[in-house]
């Protein structure tokens, strides 16, 4: 892989210039949209193929303030701020409700800290491009090679008798299938980020990623599968009264 490719935000043109030079000074990536407000800044990006954002904060009198950016792109975003301190909430939130890095560091900045955060950031970069795909068995296949960014949720089978030891998981793009020698509670050993596959019930893991919406009158939530028919179809799954609160935070 190349240079990590981002996009800076910093309402100063002084200090846009400084940190744009200090990003370079570090050789670890290569700034390839650089703006002072917002708007100019969106435009830009959409228009790029931008690898990870760094923004500051606080805008002065822009519309937007760096956490309305990261939270409108979903890309990595390393927060280079001075008042950091100040909104330390926000950045946590966006960090909790989010599968993808959120990093900080405080200016003043020196460029041996900079160094430091920029490998930690691009290493957790790294980590999630590589775990992109997971290899899984199914009932009839073994070590089939799997996107993770297809996978809608994953369901404890049940019978006349209740629930059973195999489980189901359906997909965008494919017909469900039943996992071979699968448990709901070690997931992470199976390669799977826990904070993207989030308990609705004990029985059920859902990709936040494919939460359509969710119905707090109703507590279900709606996602969108591949049916054997061939065609998708939208599901709605109940949210047991334990983990609603989780759910809530990722109604669209």
């Amino acid at each position: 892989m190349g240079k990590l490719k981002v996009a800076i935000l910093e309402d100063s043109p002084m200090l846009l210039k400084s940190l744009e030079e200090d990003l370079a000074e570090t050789q670890l990536v290569e700034v390839i949209v650089r703006a002072t407000n917002s708007t100019e800044f969106l435009e830009r990006v959409n228009a790029t193929k931008a690898d990870a954002l760094v923004l500051d904060i606080d805008l002065g009198g822009d519309s937007m303030t760096g956490l309305d950016i990261a939270t409108n792109l979903k890309l990595p975003v390393l927060f280079v701020s001075g008042k950091t301190r100040d909104y330390y909430q926000g950045i946590e939130e966006l960090n909790i409700n989010s599968t993808i890095p959120v990093e900080h560091i405080s200016k003043p900045i020196t460029l041996d800290k900079l160094k430091k955060i920029l490998h930690k950031f691009i290493n957790e970069i790294n980590a999630i491009n590589r775990a992109k795909y997971i290899r899984l068995d199914f009932s009839n296949s073994k070590q089939n090679k799997i996107a993770i960014d297809t996978i809608v949720f994953i369901e404890t089978e049940t019978g006349d008798s209740g629930a059973s030891n195999n489980k189901r998981i359906y997909f965008t793009d494919r017909k469900p299938e039943t996992l071979y020698n699968f448990t709901l509670s070690k997931i992470e050993d199976k390669g799977f980020d826990p904070t993207q596959f989030i308990r609705i019930r004990s029985s059920h893991r859902v990709n936040v990623d494919k939460i359509l919406r969710y119905n707090n009158s109703t507590h279900e939530i709606e996602v969108e599968v591949f049916k054997t028919a061939g065609k998708t179809e939208i599901t709605k799954l109940t949210v047991s009264e334990n983990y609603r609160k989780d759910v809530s935070r990722f109604k669209k």
